[in-house]
């Protein structure tokens, strides 16, 4: 879901000029209600982020009552005990800021970003949140329909919109990674009230939950708002599920062809992962930078712009708390056997398994990768968020000053390592997603 602001304050809130990496300096702490605080004091713009990220995404649904972590996203805007419906965002849009949330497979991160003599503000919408907010059948009601509005603008209607569905069912057999966070429309239909509101009382806890703020404030002052707003919200009393599932590992390739309306050839190729931190995703990151990042990457290069097989070309990672997916991706051009796509694509990769990446390349990815690093930092709400995401995945919140150093430590020998261990045909996923005329016409 998406608000917006003025303009002119979302670019000043989002973009601040800084021209290298550095130090992020933070102070955290937890209420004795076990929520943990994070605080990053800059004052380069007069704009304050109060981000709350909870531990909780599809990972951790009821496989019966999948999309429940992405429903509440939706429905966690509808209003509290002291907040009417619809006056979530008209707060922050009357006091000049934006607003926003998302949820992935692992956690829910909700953002308010202020003019930062509004900091109180999102102090008292997020407590209200937490621990007032309105769990009740108006509002279920209401956001079912919108979040099945969403599935059809962002699945239903969208070119190739089943890949990413596709590819986790076909890839995963036992871990809850394999649905979606949009999960089952028939599993958000059937679920009745009572269950909406216990999975917000198992959730929605401040022991499930991080509060990071940054920007322009006082630390010592801010200590005592957030005090004032959070110490009293009671501790969760319920136990909160953790999946301890492992996905076995693979011994064969999974093969597959998808039908659908859309016109040219798509081949997708998923090769399992280890979670992010393990020092073998790094190598595998960089890897995907080689194949994928910029015009002159090596499938772009080869695969689209020599051989003109394809109209493009990438790869990417999903980094997740648990072993996740890398993806290569490739549409075909006009009249192209995905065969000869999917050949030529393994032929790059056959190349890094068998080859040293040159100094060259190698110094190319790390400039990319201290580029992104910088980037990522440059905006106050960049930094709470990552702050948040340091702290729940690896309980580590200075990782944002030192995981850099993960990458830059990862040598041609590495990523030539991890290409061998991982990309092999008896650890992927192919799937073809091929045109048919019935899909096309409704049929």
């Amino acid at each position: 879901m998406r608000y917006l602001g003025l303009i002119a304050f979302t670019l000043v809130a989002f973009v601040i000029q800084t021209n290298a990496q550095r130090k992020i300096d933070f102070v955290e702490y937890d209420l004795k209600n076990g929520l943990h605080v994070i605080l990053h004091e800059d004052h380069s713009t007069p704009i304050v982020a109060v981000t709350v990220m909870y531990h909780v995404g599809s990972k951790n649904e009821n496989p019966e009552r999948t999309g429940m972590a992405h429903f509440f996203e939706h429905l966690l805007f509808e209003g509290s005990e002291n907040i009417g419906r619809g006056e979530f965002s008209r707060y922050i849009e009357n006091a000049g800021g934006v607003l926003n949330a998302n949820t992935s497979n692992d956690r829910t991160f909700y953002y308010e970003l202020l003019p930062s003599n509004q900091l109180e503000l999102g102090l008292w919408l997020e407590s209200e949140r937490m621990m007032h907010a309105k769990v009740e059948l108006e509002g279920i009601e209401t956001q079912r329909e919108v979040v099945k509005e969403e599935k059809r603008q962002r699945m239903d209607n969208q070119p190739y919109g089943m890949l990413l569905a596709e590819t986790m069912s076909h890839a995963y057999t036992e871990h809850p990674y394999k649905w979606t966070t949009i999960g089952s429309m028939e599993h958000l239909n059937a679920a009745k009230e009572a269950e909406f509101q216990q999975f917000y009382r198992t959730f929605y806890v401040p022991n499930n939950a991080i509060l990071s703020i940054a920007g322009d404030f006082n630390i010592e002052d801010t200590k005592k708002l957030i005090d004032a707003y959070f110490s009293e919200i009671p501790k969760g009393t319920f136990a909160i599920p953790r999946p301890t599932v492992v996905e076995p590992t693979k011994t064969a390739e999974v093969r597959d062809t998808v039908w659908g309306k859309d016109q040219l050839p798509l081949v997708v190729q998923a090769y399992h992962i280890p979670a992010e931190g393990d020092d073998d995703y790094y190598a595998v990151s960089m890897l995907n930078k080689l194949l994928s990042d910029g015009g002159s990457s090596r499938l772009n290069k080869s695969v689209v712009d020599e051989k003109q097989l394809a109209i493009f070309a990438g790869a990417f990672s999903f980094g997740m708390e648990d072993p996740g997916l890398t993806l290569t991706f490739s549409m075909a051009n006009m009249g192209v056997d995905p065969s000869e796509l999917e050949t030529a694509v393994n032929e790059e990769v056959d190349r890094v398994k068998n080859e040293l990446i040159t100094e060259k390349e190698l110094q190319k990815l790390k400039n990319q990768i201290e580029s992104e690093f910088v980037g990522g930092n440059a905006s106050v709400a960049g930094i709470a968020e990552s702050l948040a995401n340091y702290r729940m995945y690896f309980g580590d919140t200075n990782l944002i000053n030192t995981e850099i150093d993960k990458y830059l430590a990862v040598t041609a020998e590495d990523i030539r390592a991890a290409a061998r261990k991982y990309y092999t045909p008896e650890n992927r996923v192919v799937l073809y997603f091929m045109f048919d005329e019935n899909a096309a016409n409704g049929n």
